[in-house]
C-alpha cells in the first residue's frame, strides 16, 4: 500500500525540476573554476624534502643556521664530466672554459671548479642554483650548456641536490595529465562492464571529476593561504583518492536508485528514496576516512601533516558530490540513465518478498557465497583468518627504513647516473656535504674531531661567500664566517650522501661532536634523510592507535553495537597486515626494490584501514537494516547478496584507480599503488565477502551486543514477522 501511495503522489515542480537543475548548475560553476586551477597547483607545491621535517629536527635547526651564512636560498648542482682516459692538458683547458659559460647563465652565485679527480678521468663543478620553482628549467639550461661545451666524446652529468630535485619534478610531471587519464579510463571501462550502459558511467565520471575540481580549488586555496604544504606525492594521492572515493559512493547510491526504480515509476521519488537509504552509510564512510586522514595531523613529519587535510578535503568534496550532484542527475535522467537495460517496476507482491533463509531471490555467485557461509560459517571464517595470518608473515621481510634518494626515481635520470659517476672518481659525498654548526670558541676542536671520524673524507671551516678557510694559503680565506657566535663546517663524506653508510656517519658525528660542543648541530642532505626516516617510524607508532580508536567509535555509533565494530576493526587490521606481507615479498623478489620509504607503512595503513572499513560499513549497515526486518542470520545473507555486486564493483574501481599511481615513476607512489590496490581487492574478495559474513553468521544475534538487536528474543521477534519456513528451508539449516 505504501508503494501505491508513492506512485500516485505528485512531486512538486520545485522538487522535480528546480532543485536538481540548480544543483547541477552549481556544480558546473564549481568545475568551471576548479578545473583550470589544476594547472596552477605547481605554484603552491614544493618537493624540497627538508621543508617537510618537523621544526624540532636537528637537520631543520642546522638548515636554519646555515641560511644565516648565505644571502640566498641556493642549492648546489654538481656538474661531472667523465672520460674513459685521463684528461689531456687541452681537454682540461676546454673544461676550464666551461666555468665562465656556466656563470653567464646566472643560475646562482659563483661557480666552483673545475676540480679534477685523483685518477684524472673526471672533473667536477659546483654550480649554485637559486632555490625556486624554476629549478627544473635552470637545470635543463645547465645540462644543455655542459653537453655542448664539454670535450668531444665525454659523458656529462648534472647531479647533486639541485639535479636530483629537477629530475624528481620531471618524474611528477605526469600527475597533471597521464595519471588522471589512466585513472578515469580504467574507471570508465569498469563502469561500462558493470552497468552495460553508456549514460550512467558518464554520469558517475562527471560526479568524480566535478568532485576533483572542487577538491583542487579547496586545496589550492589552503596552500595559497599557507595552511598546508603541498607536494607532488600528496597531489597525486589527492587525484586518485577523490576519483576512487567519489565513484565508490556513487556506486552505492546508484544501486539504491536502481532498487527504488523497481518500486515506483516516479523518478524523483526513486531518487529521494535512494538518497534516504544511502546517505547514512555514505556519510559514515566518508566521515570515517576524513577523520582517519585528519589523524595525520598528530604526525611530527610535516609531509604527513600536509597529506591529512589535503586528502580529507578530497573525501569531503567526494561526499558532497555523491550526495548532491549524482542524485540531482539521477532525478533528471530517471530510467534513461540505465539505457538500454532500464529497470522495470516489479509486481507489488515481488517488491517486499518474505525472507526465511535470506537467500530468496538471489542467483549466481552471491547465492553460492551465501550458501557456503550459512552451511559452514566457522570453517569459512577460521580458514580466512589462517590465510591472512600466513600472508601477514611476509611483513617480516619489509625493509621500510628509507631508500637512497637515487633510488626514488624509477625512470632514467641524469642526476642518478651522475651520482654514480661521482662515486667512481671522487669522494661519493662531493657536492652534498654534511653541515656542522658549532660554537666559534670550539671550532678547531670540532673540526679536528670531524676530520678524525671514520667516513669523513675532508672537512673545512666556511668563510664568507662559502669559500673554504685555508690558513696560510696565498689568496685563500683565513677567517671563518661568524654568525651569532657560531661558525659553519662542511664535511665531505666518503659515501654517497643518500646512502645508509653516510647516515651512519652522521649518527656517529652527532654523538662524537656533542662531547666537545653540546650545542653542535649536524645537518645537510644526509641528516635530512636520516631525520625524515626516524620521524616517520615514530609517527607510525603514534598514529596507528589514534586511527583505530577513531574508527572504532564511529562504527559503534553507526551499528549501535560494541562487538561488531571490534570484530570489523580487527578484520581490516589483519587484512592490512596480509597486504603488507605480500607487498614486502613482491617488492623484494619481484620488483627488486632496495627497500621502502619510511612513510609507506603509515600511508598504507591509513588508506587500507579507512577504506577497508568503508566496505564493511556498506555491508553491515545493510545487514543491520535487513536484520531488523528478518532476523540476524537471514539478514546477513540478504545483506551479503544485495551488496555483493556493488561493493565488489566499488573495490575493483578503487583498486584500479590506486593502481594508476604506478604510472608515475616514483618508488613511493608505485609501492603505495600496489599496497592499496592489492589490499583493497583482498579486503573486498576475502574479508568482506567471506570472513566478516561467516563470523557474523556464526555469532548470530550476539554480533549486535549490547544493543537491543543483540538479544535473542528480539531476533526471534524479527523472524516471526515473516512466514514459517518451508520444510526444505528448515532442512537447509536455518537457525
Amino acid at each position: 500500500m505504501k508503494t501505491k501511495r508513492q506512485n500516485s503522489t505528485r512531486v512538486p515542480f520545485w522538487l522535480r525540476w528546480l532543485v536538481p537543475v540548480l544543483l547541477v548548475v552549481t556544480w558546473l560553476a564549481i568545475a568551471g573554476i576548479g578545473g583550470p586551477t589544476f594547472g596552477r597547483l605547481s605554484e603552491v607545491s614544493s618537493n624540497d624534502q627538508a621543508s617537510f621535517l618537523p621544526a624540532g629536527a636537528e637537520a631543520t635547526e642546522a638548515q636554519d643556521w646555515q641560511a644565516k651564512f648565505r644571502d640566498s636560498k641556493e642549492i648546489p648542482a654538481v656538474v661531472v664530466i667523465e672520460s674513459d682516459a685521463a684528461f689531456t692538458p687541452a681537454q682540461l683547458g676546454q673544461a676550464a672554459a666551461l666555468k665562465g659559460k656556466l656563470e653567464e647563465l646566472k643560475a646562482g652565485s659563483s661557480v666552483i671548479g673545475p676540480i679534477p679527480s685523483k685518477d684524472a678521468k673526471a672533473v667536477q663543478f659546483v654550480v649554485p642554483i637559486a632555490s625556486s620553482d624554476e629549478v627544473k628549467n635552470v637545470i635543463k639550461e645547465v645540462r644543455d650548456e655542459v653537453k655542448a661545451s664539454a670535450p668531444e666524446g665525454m659523458q656529462t652529468f648534472v647531479t647533486g641536490p639541485a639535479g636530483l630535485t629537477a629530475d624528481l619534478v620531471g618524474a611528477f610531471a605526469g600527475i597533471d595529465g597521464i595519471l588522471l587519464l589512466v585513472a578515469l579510463g580504467a574507471v570508465f571501462v569498469i563502469l561500462l562492464v558493470v552497468y552495460r550502459s553508456l549514460l550512467l558511467p558518464i554520469a558517475v565520471l562527471f560526479t568524480s571529476v566535478f568532485a576533483l575540481c572542487a577538491a583542487i580549488l579547496l586545496v589550492f586555496g589552503m596552500a595559497k593561504l599557507g595552511w598546508i604544504q603541498l607536494n607532488g606525492q600528496s597531489q597525486g594521492i589527492l587525484s586518485i583518492l577523490v576519483i576512487g572515493a567519489a565513484t565508490d559512493y556513487a556506486l552505492l547510491y546508484v544501486a539504491r536508485f536502481r532498487e527504488a526504480l523497481t518500486h515506483t515509476t516516479n523518478r524523483t521519488a526513486a531518487a529521494l528514496t535512494a538518497w534516504k537509504a544511502a546517505w547514512e552509510p555514505i556519510l559514515a564512510s566518508g566521515a570515517t576516512v576524513i577523520i582517519a586522514l585528519l589523524c595525520l595531523l598528530f604526525s611530527d613529519l610535516n609531509s604527513n601533516k600536509a597529506l591529512g587535510p589535503v586528502a580529507a578535503a578530497g573525501i569531503l568534496c567526494s561526499l558532497f558530490a555523491a550526495l548532491t550532484l549524482l542524485p540531482a542527475m539521477m532525478a533528471l535522467l530517471g530510467r534513461a540513465a540505465f539505457w538500454p537495460f532500464r529497470p522495470k517496476v516489479l509486481p507489488e507482491e515481488e517488491r517486499e518478498p518474505e525472507f526465511v533463509t535470506g537467500l530468496e531471490g538471489q542467483k549466481g555467485l552471491w547465492r553460492a557465497t551465501g550458501s557456503l557461509v550459512s552451511r559452514r560459517p566457522r570453517i569459512v571464517w577460521v580458514a580466512s583468518v589462517l590465510l591472512l595470518v600466513v600472508a601477514a608473515a611476509g611483513v617480516l621481510q619489509l625493509k621500510a627504513n628509507g631508500v637512497p634518494q637515487t633510488a626514488v626515481i624509477l625512470s632514467a635520470s641524469n642526476a642518478v647516473d651522475g651520482q654514480k659517476a661521482l662515486a667512481r672518481h671522487f669522494d661519493a659525498g662531493s657536492g652534498s656535504p654534511a653541515v656542522i654548526v658549532t660554537d666559534q670558541a670550539k671550532a678547531q676542536d670540532v673540526l679536528a674531531k670531524t676530520k678524525a671520524t671514520d667516513g669523513v673524507g675532508d672537512a673545512y671551516l666556511v668563510a664568507d661567500g662559502g669559500a673554504p678557510v685555508i690558513p696560510g694559503a696565498p689568496g685563500a680565506a683565513t677567517e671563518p664566517a661568524v654568525r651569532d657566535g657560531r661558525v659553519l663546517i662542511n664535511a665531505t663524506l666518503n659515501d654517497a650522501a643518500d646512502s645508509n653508510e653516510a647516515e651512519n656517519v652522521v649518527v656517529e658525528l652527532r654523538k662524537e661532536l656533542k662531547t666537545i660542543d653540546s650545542g653542535a648541530l649536524v645537518g645537510g642532505v644526509t641528516a635530512t634523510a636520516l631525520d625524515t626516516n626516524t620521524t616517520a617510524q615514530r609517527d607510525l607508532v603514534t598514529i596507528i592507535p589514534v586511527v583505530l580508536g577513531v574508527i572504532l567509535v564511529i562504527l559503534m555509533l553507526l551499528l549501535r553495537s560494541v562487538l561488531a565494530p571490534v570484530l570489523l576493526v580487527a578484520s581490516v587490521v589483519l587484512s592490512y597486515g596480509a597486504a603488507m606481507g605480500v607487498s614486502a615479498v613482491v617488492f623484494n623478489h619481484v620488483f627488486g626494490f632496495p627497500g621502502a620509504d619510511a612513510t609507506v607503512p603509515l600511508f598504507g595503513f591509513v588508506f587500507l584501514v579507512a577504506l577497508g572499513v568503508d566496505y564493511n560499513i556498506f555491508l553491515m549497515s545493510r545487514v543491520r537494516e535487513e536484520s531488523i526486518k528478518h532476523g540476524t542470520r537471514p539478514g546477513i545473507l540478504r545483506g551479503l547478496g544485495v551488496t555483493g555486486g556493488v561493493i565488489t564493483s566499488a573495490g575493483v574501481v578503487l583498486a584500479a584507480t590506486f593502481a594508476a599511481l604506478g604510472v608515475i615513476p616514483i618508488m613511493f607512489l608505485v609501492q603505495l599503488a600496489f599496497i592499496v590496490a592489492f589490499g583493497v581487492l583482498l579486503d573486498t574478495v576475502l574479508v568482506r565477502s567471506l570472513l566478516v559474513p561467516a563470523l557474523a553468521y556464526d555469532l548470530g544475534h550476539r554480533i549486535w551486543w549490547p544493543s537491543k538487536l543483540g538479544r535473542a528474543e528480539t531476533d526471534r521477534a524479527a523472524r516471526a514477522q515473516v512466514s514459517q519456513p518451508e520444510p526444505e528451508a528448515a532442512e537447509a539449516g536455518v537457525r
